[in-house]
C-alpha cells in the first residue's frame, strides 16, 4: 500500500476557506488514544453541513500522509472510497503521537479580458504549474488577482504517552504549533496553540471551534477566536467530546507573481474530562 493516497482531485483547487464553506471537510479517527501494544485506527474523510455526520459526499484528496512518532512516513491501508466518505486504516504500533494529514499549496489567478470576460487559472480540478503562469495569464489581463493559496487538514492519534516529533511544523502554509498537546486536551483548562504562516507566527488568524453532534442541538454553538500579536490563542472547551477546529488567514506578503497569500487549516480534536 502506498504511503500517499493518489486521487485526481487536488486541494489547491479549493481555495475558499473552510470557514466560509457550508460544506466543511473533516477527518475523523475512530480513536485518538490507544493503550497497550496499540492496534488499528480507522479514519473517515468526508464533507458535511453538520459535524460529524455523513450528509454530503466523499472528497478525493491528494495526498493523505501519516507521520509516525519518530517523524517517519508510515502506511495507510484498506482504502475505501464510498459515496459519502473515504475511509482508510492506520496500524498504530510505535509509542507516541501520530499525525494524519493532507496539505497542499499553489498559485491561483483570476482576471478579466479586454471584453470583460472572466478568466481563471488553473482550470477547475487541475493543479497549477508555476512554469505555465506566464503563458496561461494574458499579458493584457485586467483586474488581475494572483494568490498563493494553501490548505491543511489534520488529526492526531497517540499510543501511550504523547510525543512531539511528528508535530514539528513544515513551515509551509498555515499550520498549528501546539503548546498544549493535541491529544492532551481537557475541558477543565484552556488549551494554547500558536498558528504559523510559512513558519512565522500569524497575527489575526480567524478561528472557529464547533463541537460535534450539532444535529442534536438547536444552535450550532460555535466559538470564535483570533490569534494575538504572537500568533497565540487560548481555547476554552465547553464540554467533553469531538471538536472541529477551523482557521483562515490572508495577507499581502506573498512572493511574486502572487500579490497575496492565504491559508486554511482544520483539525479534528478530542477533549476529555481530565
Amino acid at each position: 500500500m502506498k504511503k500517499i493516497i493518489q486521487c485526481a482531485f487536488f486541494l489547491t483547487a479549493m481555495i475558499a476557506s473552510a470557514l466560509a464553506n457550508a460544506h466543511n471537510m473533516w477527518l475523523l479517527p475512530s480513536d485518538t488514544s490507544k493503550g497497550g501494544k496499540g492496534g488499528w485506527v480507522t479514519f473517515d474523510l468526508a464533507t458535511s453541513t453538520e459535524f460529524f455526520s455523513f450528509d454530503s459526499g466523499a472528497p478525493k484528496l491528494s495526498p493523505i500522509q501519516v507521520l509516525a512518532p519518530d517523524a517517519s512516513l508510515t502506511d495507510v491501508q484498506n482504502v475505501l472510497e464510498g459515496k459519502l466518505r473515504t475511509s482508510f486504516d492506520v496500524e498504530v504500533k510505535q509509542p507516541g503521537t501520530y499525525k494524519v494529514f493532507a496539505a497542499s499549496s499553489g498559485l491561483t489567478a483570476r482576471w478579466e479580458d479586454a471584453e470583460g470576460k472572466r478568466g481563471f487559472w488553473p482550470a477547475r480540478g487541475a493543479k497549477a504549474d508555476p512554469a505555465e503562469f506566464a503563458t496561461a495569464v494574458p499579458k493584457d489581463a485586467k483586474n488581475l488577482e494572483v494568490t498563493q493559496a494553501s490548505r491543511r487538514l489534520e488529526t492526531f492519534v497517540t499510543l501511550g504517552a504523547p510525543s512531539k516529533a511528528a508535530l514539528s511544523p513544515s513551515n509551509q502554509g498555515l499550520e498549528l504549533l501546539p503548546i498544549t498537546h493535541p491529544n492532551d486536551l481537557a475541558v477543565s483548562e484552556p488549551s494554547e496553540f500558536i498558528f504559523l504562516m510559512d513558519g512565522k507566527p500569524a497575527v489575526g488568524v480567524k478561528i472557529e471551534v464547533i463541537e460535534g453532534g450539532s444535529r442534536y442541538r438547536l444552535a450550532l454553538g460555535e466559538q470564535n477566536y483570533e490569534t494575538d500579536k504572537n500568533g497565540r490563542v487560548k481555547i476554552q472547551w465547553k464540554k467533553t467530546g469531538m471538536y472541529w477546529l477551523g482557521a483562515s488567514y490572508k495577507d499581502d506578503k506573498a512572493q511574486k507573481p502572487a500579490k497575496s497569500r492565504s491559508g486554511s487549516y482544520s483539525a479534528t480534536l478530542e477533549v476529555l474530562a481530565e
